[in-house]
């Protein structure tokens, strides 16, 4: 059975877990690392990012963006958004669909 995780600094995510979450704190780039690869090799179907920790490992975020399992997806944390997770929304969304939807032409 899948289930979904929470990655990212504590105060950011420790919300997630009322409401039922897998979530794990990491306060630093290499245990985000660590913790994001014991994630996929457990079956953790989604796995929810804050943006700031994911700036810090866009390698091995990418090294998941192609396979089916796990769906890495940023969100903002206590610190604010950067719209990186936004972005990587617009891109999928682009990339699926062939066109920006966002994008309006008056």
């Amino acid at each position: 059975m899948y289930k979904i995780a929470v990655l990212g600094d504590y105060d950011s995510i420790y919300g997630f877990k009322a409401l039922g979450l897998s979530v794990f704190p990491a306060s630093d780039y290499a245990t985000g690392e660590r913790i994001l690869k014991n994630l996929v090799e457990n079956d953790y179907a989604v796995i929810y990012i804050t943006e700031s920790l994911a700036s810090g490992m866009k390698k091995i975020i990418d090294k998941y963006k192609e396979a089916l399992t796990p769906a890495i997806i940023l969100i903002p944390g206590v610190s604010g958004n950067t719209g990186e997770g936004v972005n990587g929304v617009k891109g999928s969304v682009e990339q699926a669909v062939g066109s920006d939807i966002l994008f309006s032409q008056s």
